[in-house]
């Protein structure tokens, strides 16, 4: 018998294009399906969008030829299951569609987790087809799918830095440093200071006021004053948005004093790239995965597992003071929380769950 779902599909020719879809689905032998209950929307999943194709995020859940469907992070129910080592009502958190539901092939199942190797994503990175197997509401059940899949980032990058002597930078530049998956990393970076280096958040007039307050950055200045910040010393940046004027303003600026230079993010995807040509280290895209294999090889994945968590509490704890949590509900929330975060019309002080039903 078929299951009819529904899911959010973009073009990917123009993200802007979008619309709800409805397709039949069966369950086979060894499967499950898994209704979605909530997940979360954040510009991380735009930059999923426009390295759709470099990075491959468009094969994990494919859509007919042109379209996409933009990956998530939240919490889902097994409401059908064809697998004996899942049983139908387990709460499961990991990486979704948007959409009512979707089927999976649960695999080398633990008792608190399995890898999802359903057809399509059998060959694609287990960072993402692992899933966790969750009893009940977590201590940071809605904060979890708003940051701590951007603060993996954060902690892999801070750990990154940290483990190549920040590349001997004695200022980190964080370009968007409003952006969630650069707070994460000025909290980081935060807690290695004084030892570590300085750390300059680059924002927006608008966002100025709300990084300042936060606490992590010991110099917050607007993109138009790069010009003001002190060119004297060995730099490196990270950037979150994928801005290439504000790239190569940094680049210019600090010449051959930028010893690393990060890209991350690209949420700002009609924004020009930046030119091949520029002064000091050339640009590179951190690739967050890697630097997880070489830290659970090096400290086995139940030792990563244990630093990651710790450090994620101690963040979550943190962010609880100035994140707000915005519920939105039904297809014409997700639709428009969706519209407004592709125009950057997002607060960054706020963090949206989304959910059908």
């Amino acid at each position: 018998m078929s299951t009819q779902i529904r899911e959010f599909i973009v073009n990917r020719a123009n993200y802007a294009d979008s619309k709800w879809i409805a397709r039949e689905a069966e369950v086979e032998n060894g499967q499950v399906l898994a209704e979605i209950e909530k997940f979360a929307f954040t510009a991380n999943n735009i930059t999923y969008a426009v390295a759709g194709d470099m990075l491959n995020y468009w094969a994990f859940f494919p859509a007919d030829e042109g379209w996409g469907k933009i990956p998530v992070w939240g919490f889902a129910k097994i409401v059908k299951s064809k697998c004996p080592d899942i049983k139908e009502g387990e709460r499961i958190y990991g990486y979704l569609p948007m959409a009512t539901s979707f089927v999976m092939q649960p695999e080398k199942v633990t008792g608190g987790s399995f890898l999802d190797l359903y057809k399509q994503r059998r060959e694609l990175h287990p960072v993402y087809n692992n899933y966790s197997r969750v009893s009940a509401e977590r201590p940071h059940d809605d904060l979890e799918p708003i940051l701590r899949p951007l603060y993996t980032t954060s902690f892999l990058i801070d750990d990154w830095l940290a483990d190549n002597d920040f590349f001997g930078a004695k200022q980190a530049v964080l370009i968007s440093a409003s952006s969630k998956t650069g707070l994460g990393l000025a909290y980081g970076l935060h807690q290695r200071r004084p030892e570590g280096p300085e750390v300059i958040g680059l924002t927006s007039a608008g966002n100025k006021k709300f990084v300042e307050g936060l606490g992590y950055y010991d110099k917050t200045v607007v993109y138009g004053d790069v010009a003001a910040l002190d060119a004297s010393l060995p730099t490196l940046a990270v950037d979150f948005a994928g801005d290439g004027d504000v790239i190569a303003a940094v680049h210019r600026h600090f010449g051959d004093k930028l010893v690393e230079s990060t890209t991350v993010g690209l949420s700002h995807k009609d924004a020009p790239r930046p030119p091949s040509n520029l002064p000091g280290a050339k640009p590179s895209f951190f690739f967050a995965p890697d630097q997880m294999k070489k830290r659970s090889d090096e400290w086995g994945r139940d030792g990563f597992d244990k630093k990651l968590g710790e450090s994620w509490n101690e963040f979550a704890k943190a962010s609880a003071r100035w994140i707000k949590v915005e519920h939105g509900k039904g297809e014409d929330a997700i639709a428009r929380v969706y519209s407004d975060m592709l125009a950057g019309k997002i607060n960054p002080a706020e963090g949206h769950i989304l959910s059908l039903k």
